[in-house]
């Protein structure tokens, strides 16, 4: 499973509304850091896709949903349970990075 774009008409059901855990990337084109993790959460969506969905937020189309949640630097990664955020992370990281720690707040 791909990790899925999400925007300001379609967070409440693909990402509140969901039946599991949905890790939010808050991204935009031009940040760098963010595009040089896309590649590694596309991977982590394969391979933890019976766990968790990851939804991709340009912050710059969905200024709504990143001004909701406080975001002022990106990249920002948000894990919602049950449609509340429980962990988040900041920054790029290293894939073994981020599946650790995606895998140790699920």
């Amino acid at each position: 499973m791909a990790t899925k774009a999400v925007t300001d008409a379609s967070f409440a059901a693909d990402v509140l509304q969901s039946d599991k855990p949905v890790l939010v990337d808050f991204w935009a084109d031009w940040c760098g850091p963010c595009k040089m993790i896309a590649p590694a959460l596309e991977e982590i969506s394969e391979e933890l896709a019976g766990q968790v969905t990851i939804a991709k937020v340009d912050i710059m189309d969905s200024t709504d949903t990143a001004a909701k949640y406080g975001v002022q630097s990106i990249p920002l990664m948000v894990l919602f349970k049950n449609g509340e955020p429980v962990a988040q992370k900041l920054g790029a990281a290293p894939k073994s990075q981020l599946k650790g720690w995606l895998e140790s707040v699920l």
